[in-house]
């Protein structure tokens, strides 16, 4: 088992810059997929990044790619998300997430572990 627990968020202006953490407790950390989501009010949770085990590969929607970067430092038991060119869409709570996978999956029902999540606020 795992526990997340992520860090960073606030309010940015548009155009802006954040990174969020998330920090995993266990001994196992290497052996998670490990995955960002992010949730808007009214709206279903969105998948906005994931990398695998090794860090090897990443995975992003066309709504972040070239403005989001996901990473690991499987020393430090921690996954990061680097979030540039911030629009007011962005705005939402961002959850991380782990599950033992061969593959990257997209979809949260995959992912058998998560954070309490972080807001961010982008705004105009």
């Amino acid at each position: 088992q795992v526990q997340l627990v992520e860090s960073g968020g606030g309010l940015v202006q548009a155009g802006g810059s954040l990174r969020l953490s998330c920090a995993a407790s266990g001994r196992t950390f290497s052996s998670y997929v490990m995955g960002w989501f992010r949730q808007a009010p009214g709206k279903e949770r969105e998948f906005v990044a994931a990398i695998t085990r090794s860090g090897g590969s990443t995975y992003y929607p066309d709504s972040v790619k070239g403005r989001f970067t996901i990473s690991r430092d499987n020393a430090k038991n921690t996954v990061y998300l680097q979030m540039n060119s911030l629009k007011p869409e962005d705005t939402a709570v961002y959850y991380c997430a782990a599950v033992r996978s061969a593959y990257i999956p997209s979809t949260s029902s995959r992912y058998d572990y998560w954070g309490q999540g972080t807001q961010i606020t982008v705004s105009s």
